[in-house]
């Protein structure tokens, strides 16, 4: 299952990949997020950033460990993560628009058991209030860049 969002934000590319690519500042940025524990940065760049991530969902916190798989800077990163057979793959994404930026937000739920395969089943259902919280994420990004 994918699902995507996307929104315009009222600055420059630069300033948009900075919000985006702090991955500690998470937290302060996207109310969505309660707590981010850097597990790895990498030597030099971007790609091979590990952190725990704390959010709440239906109530009850949900930990999950994601990590930066491919990146190309004011363009695109690449997130994996991996959780009770399921592979969550996630892209964030720069584009230009004018004087103003589209920042998307896409993510694709792969189940790798059988069991997971069940419990994807109705997950068809939860693809609406998945979206609405992504673009929640997309707003409050929106929100902190447009503020600065």
């Amino acid at each position: 299952m994918t699902v995507e969002a996307q929104i315009t934000i009222n600055k420059n590319k630069t300033d948009v990949w900075t919000a985006i690519t702090i991955i500690s500042n998470a937290a302060d940025i996207i109310r969505g997020v309660e707590k981010i524990e850097i597990l790895n940065e990498p030597a030099s760049g971007f790609v091979g950033l590990k952190w725990r991530e704390t959010r709440i969902y239906f109530g009850k916190p949900s930990v999950i460990d994601k990590w930066i798989t491919d990146a190309l800077e004011n363009k695109f990163y690449k997130t994996r993560a991996e959780m009770d057979g399921f592979i969550f793959l996630t892209s964030m994404t720069i584009s230009e628009s004018g004087d103003n930026v589209i920042l998307t937000s896409s993510h694709e739920t792969k189940s790798q058991s059988f069991i997971a395969k069940i419990k994807s089943l109705p997950m068809i259902f939860f693809k609406g209030m998945l979206k609405k919280a992504i673009l929640q994420d997309l707003n409050d990004i929106k929100t902190a860049v447009e503020q600065k």
